[in-house]
């Protein structure tokens, strides 16, 4: 008989949540980013593109953090998007050790192009809940992402 890892009822059903919900958010991750071969982009340059447009510039730490990504990957990232006219980065004058991104005209007329489809995209892939319960899940979600059920 195969060994099962999950030794506990509250194992399995915190497994079989886990999936589901990478499941739903693969689901409506793909329906929200289908149409960035368009522009052409990367998810990791979209998401950099969408944060400094609706964020305004902000410092590279910042930036990784708000983009759920590393600072080595991330400079990867604006290295291409600066290529392409879409970002630029510019040291604090007051301490140089501090790198800003910010969004170009050309940046910000690509996201005002392509932002309104993907809200869209997004708006209808979550219209399978109602709004009782996106309010819901939003607020499960938030509670887990700030980690409520790992403290004892």
């Amino acid at each position: 008989m195969a060994r099962r890892f999950c030794d506990t009822a509250a194992q399995q059903r915190a497994l079989k949540t886990y999936v589901k919900l990478l499941r739903a958010a693969n689901t409506v991750s793909a329906a929200a980013m289908r149409h960035l071969a368009s522009a052409p982009l990367t998810l990791s340059q979209f998401a950099v593109l969408e944060a400094l447009y609706h964020a305004g510039p902000l410092v590279l730490c910042d930036l990784a953090r708000k983009v759920l990504s590393s600072s080595g990957n991330l400079t990867l990232v604006v290295d291409n998007l600066e290529k392409r006219g879409l970002a630029r980065r510019t040291q604090r004058q007051r301490d140089r050790r501090f790198i800003t991104v910010e969004i170009t005209a050309r940046g910000s007329k690509l996201m005002s192009r392509i932002f309104p489809d993907h809200a869209q995209r997004i708006a209808t892939a979550m219209a399978a809940l109602t709004a009782a319960e996106q309010e819901q899940l939003a607020a499960l979600c938030r509670k887990l992402g700030l980690g409520e059920g790992t403290k004892k």
